[in-house]
């Protein structure tokens, strides 16, 4: 099938990377992914792996990462798409956790984590999400009350991504309880803290080789020295960078799309039904015509946004509306693609069953499909 479109988003040193990163793929992921998602977990030297190959960071200056720009973060994001390598949480840790050290953090706080993160000697997550306050970060009740020169953290965290693996962790929570979303507040807590403790390995309908856990504090005792940028300035830190997840998103739903889209037609090309190959029925040509088209369509709005985002002109409307209509488009594509592929689509052994349960999620996280319909409204 010829390329969607002629993409001008990326340089010559991008398209080096993506060759850089395909090797590893190939070599370190997709031949033990399947193992990886019986296990529930990706084995840390893969990380250890990754981060020695120059893969964790990109974005970031040196030494804190490879010395790149979004376009090295979003090749990165796309081979994780085309190998559905869905138990890799390297988006989240280089593009999510390690930026907001990068933007809030101190140069003490920079040298001490990142450099170890970009070597993939420190994993990342972020904890936000609550068992009663979701999407909702105002609604956060973990609390962190200044004692002397510490913090002290009581509360809990769930679904977060990177959980087990996890080994410095940004948590969300109230230093001024009584501000609601003005009294938010960034702390890290670092693995092995007294009372910080990892719950269960939860198990979900999908990414089933990525790790998501609960985690909870209980007293635990982190130094000011851990708080990032400024205390109670967290919401809106959490809203200047939620566009970048959110495009994180939409990347890698619109590279699953054109994965599984030309995966169907080499499918429906080989497949005979009825003395012919399934892709000579017209409803098969049309379905996938129509699939192309939307495919075409979603591609040139996601490289927009990145690019305005690479020039940190993307806002947060527009951010929700590629996340929203990605998404969508990655959930009912990826039904249609299963349905080509008749039974073995249901079968594990084709990719295309685990992706369309994958896909699933993207409308969750990230801020759900309502709160970014929210933010599109609050323009109209």
């Amino acid at each position: 099938m010829q390329d969607l479109i002629q993409r001008t988003i990326y340089r010559e040193d991008h398209e080096q990377f993506r060759e850089q990163a395909r090797r590893f793929f190939e070599r370190e992921v997709v031949p033990f992914h399947a193992q990886w998602e019986r296990d529930g977990i990706v084995p840390k030297e893969v990380w250890r792996k990754a981060g020695r190959e120059g893969l964790l960071n990109t974005m970031l200056p040196e030494p804190y990462g490879g010395g790149g720009d979004f376009g090295h973060a979003a090749i990165l994001i796309e081979e994780v798409a085309r190998t559905g390598a869905s138990g890799l949480g390297f988006p989240l840790h280089s593009d999510i956790v390690a930026p907001y050290i990068n933007a809030y953090g101190t140069t003490e706080q920079k040298d001490r984590w990142l450099p170890r993160m970009a070597a993939g000697e420190l994993i990342g997550a972020i904890a936000m999400t609550e068992p009663g306050a979701g999407s909702d970060l105002k609604s956060v009740r973990t609390t962190a009350r200044l004692d002397g020169d510490h913090y002290v953290i009581n509360g809990s965290k769930t679904f977060i991504t990177n959980g087990i693996n996890s080994e410095i962790v940004i948590v969300v929570a109230k230093t001024a309880p009584e501000l609601g979303a003005k009294g938010v507040s960034l702390i890290v807590v670092e693995e092995d803290t007294p009372g910080f403790s990892k719950g269960r390995k939860l198990e979900k309908i999908g990414l089933m080789a990525q790790d998501t856990a609960e985690l909870f504090f209980d007293n635990v005792r982190v130094p000011v020295g851990n708080l990032l940028g400024e205390e109670n300035m967290g919401f809106k830190y959490l809203m200047q960078e939620l566009a970048q997840e959110r495009l994180v998103v939409a990347v890698r739903a619109a590279a699953s799309i054109e994965t599984f889209l030309q995966k169907t037609v080499d499918y429906t090309r080989e497949r005979k039904a009825f003395g012919q190959t399934v892709f000579e029925f017209q409803n098969t040509r049309f379905k996938l015509a129509e699939a192309k088209a939307q495919a075409t369509m979603l591609r040139v709005f996601v490289d927009d946004c990145m690019a305005l985002h690479m020039e940190r002109k993307l806002t947060p409307e527009r951010a929700a509306m590629v996340k929203l209509n990605a998404t969508a488009l990655q959930n009912r594509l990826l039904d249609e693609f299963l349905q080509l592929h008749g039974g073995y689509g249901y079968m594990t052994e084709y990719q295309v069953g685990r992706a369309w349960t994958d896909a699933r999620v993207g409308r969750i996280y990230g801020g759900s499909d309502e709160i970014m319909k929210e933010i599109i409204a609050r323009t109209l």
